[in-house]
């Protein structure tokens, strides 16, 4: 199996497991307001669904109508660069229940085509740099899982733990030089050591060893402070070395402005 196989097999394993939390939920029930501020459970599917859709239009642009599309949608969000996903979002979940799953479960499947057709060693635009597939699939993979945990939490589901969450970790740890960017921080000339722990309780690590800078911990809980769903204090991550726990604390494995984050529980 590729590995964008098995990102895409994994993204659909999270993305069955949040479908079938949501499937049975009455009208009410898709407006239970989750822990994003403003975001109701619709509207964390409906940023998933969107994303997904944008995505596919992403991989069409290799024509030159596909392109047309593309660029129009890129100039309309460079109106809003910091409201455009989130209003987008927030238009979509106004449709009924039914429409908005029928709408993200046809923006998984073209995801899924239009990323395996992407001809090999060639990038798709994007809002930020131009990416892989792989990369895509990782994005959309850490959105889901993200995103899927904030249902949860409203729903008062307990979120399956397991291995599938290193996809979320090794971003996390590429993205650290974007976290310093988007504070404005020069980011850390030399690499650090991150050794994590799988829910598995396999071991997983990222950089050389000996490096003067490291952290170290739970696979889970450096997922969760990524994805800016968890404090820094409230995670088991220890840092050692000034640069690395500045990292910590302002960690994003997402595109886009820094969020507030979580507060300490």
């Amino acid at each position: 199996m590729s590995l964008l196989d098995d990102l895409l097999a994994d993204l659909k394993v999270e993305g069955d497991r949040l479908w079938t939390a949501v499937a049975g939920l009455d009208e009410g029930g898709w407006q239970t307001a989750t822990p994003a501020d403003g975001w109701t459970v619709a509207t964390q599917v409906a940023h998933l669904a969107w994303t997904d859709e944008m995505a596919v239009l992403a991989a069409g642009a290799r024509t030159p109508e596909g392109k047309e599309a593309w660029d129009a949608v890129v100039l309309e969000a460079l109106q809003d660069p910091d409201g455009y996903v989130d209003a987008a979002a927030l238009e979509v979940a106004r449709l009924a229940p039914e429409a908005l799953l029928a709408r993200w479960g046809a923006a998984r499947e073209g995801l899924g085509r239009a990323l395996r057709d992407y001809p090999s060693g060639e990038r798709m635009p994007w809002f930020g740099p131009p990416m892989s597939p792989a990369s895509m699939a990782t994005a959309r993979f850490m959105e889901t899982w993200a995103h899927a945990l904030d249902v949860y939490e409203a729903l008062g589901i307990d979120p399956e733990q397991s291995d599938r969450v290193r996809h979320v970790a090794h971003l996390g740890v590429r993205t650290r030089d974007f976290a310093f960017s988007v504070h404005e921080l020069a980011p850390p000339a030399e690499e650090f050591r991150v050794d994590l722990v799988s829910p598995s309780e396999e071991q997983w690590s990222w950089g050389p060893e000996g490096a003067a800078q490291t952290v170290t911990g739970s696979a889970w809980d450096f997922a969760l402070l990524v994805t800016q769903r968890v404090h820094r204090d409230d995670t088991d991550l220890v840092a050692s070395g000034t640069d690395a726990e500045q990292w910590l604390r302002i960690a994003q494995a997402f595109a886009g402005p820094s969020g507030e984050g979580r507060a300490k529980a």
